[in-house]
């Protein structure tokens, strides 16, 4: 059976509603994992997990979030920005992900604000197609 994007998106809801104690309601396409909705970097494997438990799914390692092997690279990462090359990267690692505010300013401070909930929907949906 054939999952809509809303029955997806109804699923993640729930799943990160629960994994991270908030509201349905504040788990919003638009909202930051981090920033928004007040997740910590062990959140993330917690999430990964209920999400795999939830639609039947392997989320292999560093695929639905960076890993260490890029943000700690110094050919990827200069001076506390991404470089070109890491930018390149990360996009190739993580296809769902919309990166056009990140490209404008770099930041490592910044990359949390990649992760919203609209970046696991698409990730979730691209695997259950």
């Amino acid at each position: 059976m054939t999952l809509s994007r809303e029955d997806i998106t109804a699923k993640i809801q729930e799943t990160l509603a629960d994994a991270l104690g908030v509201d349905e309601e504040e788990v919003v396409e638009d909202a930051t994992l981090m920033g928004d909705l007040g997740a910590e970097s062990i959140d993330f494997l917690d999430i990964v997990f209920r999400l795999e438990k939830a639609f039947e799914i392997k989320i292999p390692r560093e695929e639905l979030f960076p890993g260490d092997n890029v943000l700690n690279n110094a050919e990827l990462v200069d001076n506390g920005k991404v470089t070109p090359e890491g930018l390149k990267t990360l996009k190739t690692q993580l296809p769902h992900v919309d990166f056009s505010e990140f490209e404008k300013d770099p930041d490592l401070n910044k990359i949390s604000d990649l992760f919203t909930v609209k970046s696991i929907i698409d990730y979730v949906a691209s695997k259950v197609a």
